[in-house]
């Protein structure tokens, strides 16, 4: 049985599916797109005008092609339209309207509060393992790697997780928190290398079953858990907390109580490595074909997620935390967004008696227009250490 993702059942329901007025571009398979012909630029760029959310899902439908997706998103996220080739005004405020349905909501309503804070790891996380293991490189990692002198993804991911290792300061015997902990690769990991006792928590019981199995032998916890619901009188306090791009999935309204839960669980002048993708979305400072490609990833990909802004990232260094350091990983997310499209490009004839072909579509989108974003730098993953302040209030 094929796989066909469905729309979330939260704010991206009033994201009204408009791709019927789209321009139609002729069908092609994935194979002649690749042995044929492909839409030239300048009709890609004219379907664009109605909004990157609308192209995506014509990409989908197999409505337009091209040999480079990454190239092109690149160049339409940096060309400003012409004038004198704007849509007619129905068209612009169509567009205009989807961003404001969002808006509205996003702004009225806590998106991550109960049960919907579990829509991120039904429809992406518990997609299925062999999805991710035909992506991922062997140590399941989901997150930007470090490419500073990598030659390959496990190169990358191995550096990313030994940086956040020497970053947190980690001894044997001390405690650590996961908080988002994945397939487990960071707990396996830091437990082996360092000594180190883990407890990782995950909302998805797919990452939950693969990261007990894989950590059986070491002293590490996996907890199938809301953030949330930790508590020092339950869960105890840690000598160090760790959380690698959870964060987008926190939401906008509930950062405060994100960083506030880090630093109940912390020690005295414990450390927190946050590792997290951040940019400026729907704020006066934002690209308007960014917002629009918000708006497909929110519908298709990450329901009810936010990228935090660098200023929101810092803002906890106020008062709960001290900032000790802010890194820019630079371009080491478009290098791992381009090898997980490899790797998946690779294995899709064996998943494809799960995967329909409008889905491997759609991934291809989502991880290529990503890679175009981290290239020109309209998006960028930071690693940020914070340690416990000694202040109160």
């Amino acid at each position: 049985m094929s796989y066909q993702n469905n729309s979330s059942s939260t704010a991206t329901e009033l994201y009204q599916k408009e791709s019927s007025s789209l321009e139609t571009v002729p069908s092609q398979s994935a194979e002649s797109a690749r042995t044929e012909s492909f839409t030239p630029y300048h009709e890609i760029e004219a379907l664009a005008r109605q909004g990157i959310d609308l192209l995506g899902e014509a990409f989908m439908d197999g409505r337009w092609s091209t040999p480079h997706l990454d190239e092109t998103m690149a160049t339409l996220f940096l060309t400003p339209v012409v004038p004198g080739t704007e849509l007619p005004l129905k068209q612009r405020l169509a567009r205009h309207a989807r961003l404001l349905r969002y808006l509205a909501v996003a702004r009225l309503s806590n998106l991550q509060a109960g049960s919907r804070s579990l829509h991120v790891a039904h429809r992406h996380y518990d997609l299925g393992n062999d999805l991710f293991e035909a992506m991922l490189d062997r140590s399941m990692t989901y997150t930007s790697g470090v490419w500073r002198g990598a030659k390959n993804l496990e190169e990358a991911q191995r550096a990313k997780l030994e940086l956040l290792c020497q970053k947190l300061e980690l001894k044997p015997g001390m405690t650590v928190l996961d908080i988002g902990c994945g397939w487990g690769n960071f707990a396996e990991y830091a437990a082996r290398e360092y000594g180190v006792v883990v407890t990782g928590v995950t909302i998805s019981r797919e990452q939950a079953g693969y990261a007990r199995t894989r950590c059986a032998d070491l002293p590490v916890t996996i907890l199938e858990k809301d953030y949330k619901k930790l508590s020092p009188s339950t869960t105890g306090t840690f000598d160090r907390v760790v959380s690698i791009e959870m964060i987008e999935a926190v939401g906008r309204k509930n950062l405060g109580t994100f960083f506030s839960i880090v630093h109940r669980s912390l020690k005295p002048d414990g450390i927190f490595a946050l590792q997290a993708i951040s940019a400026e979305t729907v704020t006066r400072y934002s690209s308007a074909r960014l917002n629009e490609f918000l708006l497909w990833i929110l519908r298709y990909i990450f329901p009810n997620g936010y990228l935090p802004t660098l200023p929101e990232l810092v803002t906890p260094a106020r008062s709960l935390f001290v900032l000790e350091n802010l890194d820019n990983l630079g371009n080491s997310y478009e290098k791992t967004l381009l090898a997980w499209e490899k790797n998946i490009g690779e294995k899709w004839p064996e998943l494809s008696n799960r995967y329909d072909d409008r889905f491997q579509k759609m991934w291809r989108f989502y991880l290529l227009t990503c890679a175009a974003l981290f290239r020109i730098r309209m998006t960028n993953v930071y690693q940020i250490v914070y340690r416990k302040s000694t202040l109160e209030g």
